[in-house]
């Protein structure tokens, strides 16, 4: 049985909508009780609103496209002024029912303009009273432009007498949007983020058609048991299934295993995806060129100004900092005295030492550690000497808004403030270099 239902529209049409948006019924369904039929009055302004990738754009897209809903659909990133948001609107309104753009442009210099020339080109439009949605994306960029812009839009319906909706979609609140002098309340709708299980079953509509639905479920679900805890952007996780996937298939190609031999499979592709891992969102290297790595098992290392890391330019004596950061939160404090002292007397090998020799402090993480073994750590690796200047301090600070420190409980702790050092060996020792 279908969960799209409306008197209004066809069954057919409700149902491709259904496969379309997979997920997102819920959504749909209160976006199509609130539309209503097409002759009726809808609400003013609907606001959207939820984190990237969870299906506000696409849905509001495919609902619109697929049951034929006049609208008007804007980026506001794109046309990021009012003048050339207002035109935009009317340039798309004045199109032919053909789909043919309009040859002569459309000059629009205030609000009032816009409001005369809405109405002109709506009559033109022949609608039969229907309602007209102005969908605004990235509606957060409203806020940059001159103030009277947003409540005009929230109140359009009033400002034009006409049968029209604006639809705001935005990553951000509400709360974020609303001016100090107020303003007409729209009606607020949060898109939820997708769960595992949703994400399992979008991703595992787009299998190859050379194998079956089961062996890419499969290979999804491995992909997702690996990166959900990081990543759960879902063009991010597309993007990465299709470019791993060919390294999956490498011992079914080969004949070394069948679709079923999942150890196998798991086996050949779980160091690939630790590699995957480590350059989530970054890009570094293009899809031709990861797939080259793969084809060839090399290292990412190995691509020539692959990192972005590696060319970190930095401070002469932040780059000493950053080195006695690492060697703090990774070196126990009573080894100090051994590494940083020159005349440090005799060393005692205890019980202790040799029962803790076998664990590595690089397994346990970064061990936060104060202001002053920092200095002590810095004045000791490096050849000069160095005073506590201003200069030192505030390319800690530095430090810190780049994110290689991390600071580590509040400022007003009476024994100072604490850190951790928070980027890997490799950078370490390419700083070091």
């Amino acid at each position: 049985m279908p969960n799209l239902e409306h008197p209004a529209y066809p069954a057919a049409d409700l149902l491709r909508l259904e496969s379309l948006v997979p997920c997102r019924e819920s959504q749909v369904s209160m976006l199509l009780s609130i539309f209503g039929e097409r002759q009726q009055f809808s609400l003013p302004s609907i606001f959207i609103y939820g984190h990237t990738s969870s299906g506000k754009t696409y849905v509001m897209q495919t609902l619109l496209t697929t049951l034929q809903l006049p609208h008007v659909f804007v980026n506001c990133v794109e046309y990021f002024t009012s003048r050339l948001l207002l035109e935009e609107i009317l340039l798309q309104l004045q199109s032919c029912p053909s789909g043919t753009e309009q040859t002569c442009p459309v000059h629009c210099h205030s609000l009032n303009d816009f409001v005369r020339l809405f109405k002109q080109a709506v009559a033109g439009r022949e609608l039969q009273d229907q309602t007209l949605y102005i969908v605004l994306d990235r509606a957060e960029q409203l806020r940059e432009m001159e103030a009277n812009i947003l409540p005009a839009f929230l109140r359009l319906q009033e400002l034009t007498d006409r049968n029209v909706t604006v639809v705001l979609l935005s990553e951000i609140v509400w709360e974020l949007f609303r001016p100090n002098i107020g303003c007409f309340e729209p009606f607020t709708m949060y898109f939820p983020d997708y769960s595992i299980g949703h994400l399992q079953k979008i991703l595992s509509q787009n299998h190859p058609p050379e194998y079956s639905a089961d062996f890419y479920a499969a290979y999804i679900n491995i992909l997702l048991g690996v990166f959900y805890m990081v990543c759960r952007d879902l063009k991010e996780l597309r993007h990465l299934a299709a470019l791993n996937f060919a390294k999956y298939c490498e011992p079914v190609v080969r004949g070394e295993a069948n679709e079923r031999d999942t150890r196998k499979l798991w086996k050949n592709i779980e160091p690939h995806l630790k590699k995957a891992m480590q350059t989530v969102y970054l890009r570094e290297i293009s899809s031709s060129q990861w797939e080259r790595l793969q084809h060839d098992g090399g290292e990412p290392g190995q691509l020539k100004g692959l990192s972005a890391h590696t060319h970190v330019e930095l401070p002469y004596y932040s780059k000493f900092l950053l080195i006695a950061a690492y060697l703090a939160s990774y070196n126990p404090v009573r080894t100090d005295k051994r590494f940083f002292l020159k005349h440090h007397g005799k060393i005692r090998k205890t019980n202790f030492l040799k029962k803790h020799e076998k664990t590595s402090n690089h397994l346990l993480g970064p061990k936060p550690f104060p202001l002053d073994r920092l200095l002590a750590i810095l004045y000791s690796i490096v050849d000069n000497r160095v005073a506590p200047t201003a200069n030192i301090f505030s390319q800690i600070t530095s430090l810190v808004t780049l994110q290689l420190l991390s600071m580590v409980g509040q400022n007003d702790q009476l024994d100072g403030p604490r850190y951790k050092c928070t980027v890997s060996l490799d950078f370490i020792r390419a700083i070091a270099r």
